[in-house]
């Protein structure tokens, strides 16, 4: 029989596992309860009426005192109100001599209650005589009546007086009696009482033991896998509860777990060794793109600044040809030497400044440049030979052959975040669809003629050595309106230097 209700408890579900647990504590204090509280209203009642006898004869005495009092005030003034009082003083009087004893005993108390109903009723007789006597004008008569029915409400009075003191001496010795009863009562059912809390909480513990323990063992065996152990197990448990099949569920997982992981780990492994090789050949390949952009420069300017050289040579002194010529060279040691390194937009500047020189030596100062530099921004570092091909860009495919004087302004300002450089020209503008087609990075016809590094070069080496595409805008309002390029650098992020900023 035990064995079946253990196998029975086993199988319960845990929520009414809980449910009879908290049930069965539950009636047995509200039943413990109800039990100490009726023995305890029990006792208090059995005190409250230890002394109503004395209330009753208090009450006695007080409606004697009404009965003569009202007598004797209708004696003096003789009117239908007091009359009234008397008659109503004399039933309340009747009313409580009810409550007395007129059996016959040899009980002291009992004896006095007899004594004092049989001289109330001579008593209410002599009142009443006194009244009917007042009433009709006998005068003889209600003085003696008056008399004889005062001195038997004085012996009432004594007798009820007598009586209530022995009254009081009995229940007095009974009040203590019930109150040491009450105090021991209590005693017994704080015992009681403590007694089937500790029952109940040991039962408690004990029935919640069997269900708090695999939980404890299921989170600490839980903890120990999260930190990466697949080799511990949750002791099994028989239970076909939800216990027991979480357990055994978790027992299960953990063995895939671990099976997973070390399958994980194995592709993992492999995957790293092939995502290295990619990293590695992508970084060949994109050093090898950045320098093969950084070094495309054709070769036919050279030759043409050198024959304008020549040219000037012939017609103008040397002075002239001395300055021309240390332009050039200026200008082509920086595209030696910068060609696999960053510049300062200073260098940038002046190699702008350069080349601007040399274009207007070779036809005859047509290039109208002018700049607006923020000195804070000159030590910035960015990529080498980027504002020249811009500027190349500008003068051959924007003011070269136009019908007006060309120009070409230059900006460098200092932003918070970023350096903004602007190369701005007054010449052919472009049309929308052109304009989509450069910022998609599209290379344009004009541009595959060019005598240096074009739009596509520019945008893709700052693509590359920024990391971001937002770096290159172009703007232009349509043909005949002018181009204007603007490059957002920023200052943190990317691989940009401040070497030794103003700002």
């Amino acid at each position: 029989m035990k064995n079946n209700w253990k196998h029975l408890w086993e199988n319960l579900p845990i929520t009414r596992k809980l449910f009879l647990e908290i049930a069965v504590t539950a009636v047995v204090l509200f039943a413990s309860n109800l039990f100490i509280y009726a023995q305890i209203n029990q006792m208090v009642e059995r005190m409250n009426s230890v002394y109503m006898s004395n209330v009753n004869l208090n009450e006695l005495s007080d409606a004697l005192t009404g009965v003569q009092n009202y007598m004797y005030k209708y004696l003096q003034v003789k009117d239908s109100e007091s009359l009234n009082d008397y008659y109503r003083a004399e039933q309340d009087y009747r009313k409580l001599l009810e409550g007395l004893s007129v059996a016959v005993t040899d009980n002291q108390i009992q004896i006095l209650e007899k004594n004092i109903h049989n001289m109330s009723d001579s008593y209410l007789r002599l009142t009443d005589e006194t009244v009917q006597a007042k009433r009709g004008q006998n005068v003889e008569k209600y003085k003696s009546s008056y008399e004889a029915a005062l001195k038997l409400y004085q012996f009432i009075n004594h007798d009820i007086s007598v009586l209530n003191s022995q009254q009081f001496k009995n229940n007095s010795a009974s009040y203590q009696t019930l109150q040491a009863a009450l105090q021991y009562l209590e005693v017994i059912s704080s015992v009681i009482l403590v007694i089937v809390m500790i029952i109940s909480i040991t039962v408690m513990m004990m029935m919640t033991k069997d269900i708090v323990t695999p939980l404890t063992d299921l989170a600490h065996t839980a903890k120990l896998v999260g930190q990466g152990n697949f080799h511990v197990k949750v002791p099994p448990i028989r239970a076909g509860d939800e216990l027991g099949i979480v357990t055994g569920t978790f027992n299960q997982m953990v063995d895939s777990l671990d099976e997973y992981v070390n399958k994980i780990k194995e592709s993992a492994e492999k995957e790293q060794e092939m995502k290295e090789r990619e990293l590695l050949m992508e970084n060949h390949l994109k050093e090898a793109q950045l320098k093969y952009l950084q070094f495309q420069i054709n070769p036919h300017f050279l030759f043409n600044c050198l024959n304008a050289g020549v040219q000037l040579a012939m017609m103008e002194d040397a002075e002239k040809t001395s300055v021309f010529m240390e332009k050039m060279a200026d200008f082509f040691r920086y595209n030696v030497k910068k060609g696999s390194e960053d510049a300062t937009i200073r260098e940038e500047v002046e190699t702008v400044e350069n080349y601007i020189y040399i274009l207007n030596v070779r036809f005859a100062g047509d290039i109208r440049y002018d700049s607006r530099i923020d000195e804070g921004a000159m030590d910035i570092s960015i990529p080498s030979m980027i504002l020249q091909p811009l500027v190349e860009n500008a003068v051959n495919h924007g003011i070269r052959n136009i019908d007006w004087p060309g120009k070409i302004h230059l900006t460098v300002k200092n932003c918070p975040e970023e350096i903004e450089i602007r190369i701005e020209d007054n010449g052919k503008g472009m049309e929308k669809e052109k304009l989509e087609r450069i910022r998609a990075g599209g290379q344009t016809a004009e541009e595959a003629d060019s005598t240096g590094i074009g739009l596509h070069n520019v945008i893709s080496r700052l693509s590359l050595y920024y990391k971001d595409d937002g770096i290159f805008h172009i703007f232009s309002e349509g043909e005949d309106k002018g181009t204007a390029v603007v490059l957002r650098i920023p200052k943190r992020g990317g691989n940009v230097h401040v070497s030794d900023t103003g700002s």
